[in-house]
């Protein structure tokens, strides 16, 4: 049997069931994938039986399958929450899906009164933004949206078009808070919603502009794709069927700017935090998780292991990486009001020890010349302010060079700079030199920097040696 509303029944005791009422819709979400339904859906769930007026409206504009495999199971799917003692409930916080070409449906939800939030996860690019982070007007769905404002081809276009159908009807404007992983995201799509508009009808933009509130948000939960491992064990487990099925750790964070108008979901009441300092969880995130995350990457890598478990398995690696946070990435990061920023350094050292969730290094490895600048360097430049050492912090990043060197090939490393790096990482004389001399990658505090240099230099000296790295990590856990 396949999961839904009638089969519910049959599962077996101890599996969470979702809340048994009538649900409305209130919430409109683009982009129905795996992360939003193990994670934002997640929360609303949980608010369903306090107040079941805020089911989500699943929306996809370019492919239907998932939204097909929610509509064949009422909306309902399995969430299983990976550690040591997993968990599987199900999950029923979807009251409307709407797939590709629906768009009488979707122009009808938007335009709902009692739709009071809409909120995407449709990655960076689904936001049509342009080079300077505003949006891009010669992006071939923006010309559309243009052209056929009442068929909208992309996300921004369908905003405006739910806004503009609200202010003709008299209807208060919806708020919208993006979730995906982009800085700002909410004042640079509401930027985007207001290009648009303006392009289209000055009246409407300054309308939307007074109107509807955009947040900022950050979220956080590792993903693993569901497979067919997961599906298998979902059907083990429950007895039913579920092609929706999804798996994330345990440990989840929504973070959202606190600007939301009143008489929306409370999702505070459910975990979420609300915030005026989305930016500063923002930058705790990429300092102390995204950090550790790179330099278990580039270290494990250089060697041997293959996960992130693995490499927090490795004892002398685990050691050096917790020291890294605490002495040096932790001091550097803006305390955060209400947040307990050392009790966040523990817990994400113990999610990266969570032996229930495979999280592959060569993933994390990837586009690092993008993420360095974000995840290391500015631990870096904080450090060198306040006189700190700086050797540990750049470790890491010298293994990354080290692991550009020993690729195969520029075509063989997954970076938007590959063919400059792998120049820099195979030069005979002065390889160190050429990194830091990239303006894209290092930033202008540090590429002049002498001690900055020498720490790179050493690095890139020890990772050359499995005995030289093994020695080095020991001795610098124990500075």
């Amino acid at each position: 049997m396949r999961l839904s509303r009638a089969t519910l029944p049959a599962l077996p005791p101890g599996i969470a069931r979702p809340y048994h009422g009538a649900i409305n819709t209130g919430i409109v979400h683009f982009g129905p994938g795996a992360f939003h339904r193990a994670h934002q859906a997640d929360y609303v769930d949980r608010l369903l039986g306090a107040d079941p007026r805020w089911g989500i409206a699943e929306v996809s504009l370019r492919t239907g399958t998932v939204t097909g495999a929610l509509a064949a199971q009422d909306g309902l799917y399995t969430l299983e929450l990976r550690d040591a003692a997993p968990e599987i409930r199900v999950i029923g916080a979807v009251s409307a899906v709407i797939g590709p070409g629906e768009t009488a449906r979707l122009r009808t939800q938007l335009a709902d009164p009692k739709v009071r939030l809409v909120t995407s996860t449709v990655t960076e690019k689904g936001y049509c933004l342009g080079g300077d982070t505003t949006l891009d007007f010669a992006h071939p769905d923006i010309v559309h949206d243009l052209a056929h404002p009442d068929q909208p081809q992309s996300l921004v276009g369908w905003l405006v078009a739910g806004l503009a159908a609200r202010r003709t009807a008299g209807v208060a404007a919806f708020a919208v808070a993006p979730c995906d992983n982009l800085p700002d995201n909410g004042g640079r799509v509401g930027a985007a919603v207001l290009a648009l508009a303006r392009a289209r009808d000055p009246d409407l933009a300054a309308w939307i502009a007074g109107e509807c509130r955009f947040a900022a948000t950050m979220v956080d939960s590792i993903t693993p794709a569901a497979d067919a491992v997961l599906l298998a064990r979902v059907t083990a487990v429950t007895g039913l069927e579920d092609a929706a099925a999804v798996q994330r750790e345990r440990f989840s964070q929504w973070v959202i700017e606190d600007v939301l108008p009143p008489g929306g979901p409370d999702l505070g009441s459910v975990g979420a935090v609300m915030t005026g300092d989305v930016a500063g969880f923002e930058r705790a995130k990429l300092r102390i998780l995204n950090g550790a995350h790179s330099a278990l990457a580039y270290l494990g890598l250089l060697r041997g292991a293959e996960s992130v478990a693995e490499a927090m398995a490795d004892s002398r690696l685990a050691s050096f990486v917790e020291r890294m946070v605490i002495a040096d990435v932790l001091p550097g990061v803006p305390a955060l009001a209400g947040f307990d920023l050392r009790r966040y350094v523990d817990d994400v050292l113990a999610r990266f020890r969570n032996p229930a969730i495979y999280h592959r290094l060569a993933q994390i490895a990837i586009d690092g010349s993008q993420k360095l600048p974000y995840r290391l360097f500015d631990s870096v430049v904080a450090a060198r302010v306040a006189g700190r050492p700086v050797e540990r912090l750049l470790l890491p990043v010298a293994a990354w060079m080290r692991w550009i060197a020993r690729a195969e090939s520029a075509a063989s490393i997954n970076d938007p700079l590959a063919p400059m790096l792998w120049a820099a990482a195979r030069d005979g004389i002065d390889p160190v030199g050429r990194f830091m001399g990239m303006a894209t990658l290092f930033p202008a505090a540090l590429r002049d920097d002498a001690a900055v240099r020498d720490a790179l230099l050493n690095g890139w000296q020890t990772t050359a040696s499995d005995a030289d790295l093994d020695a080095a990590l020991a001795s610098l856990a124990r500075l």
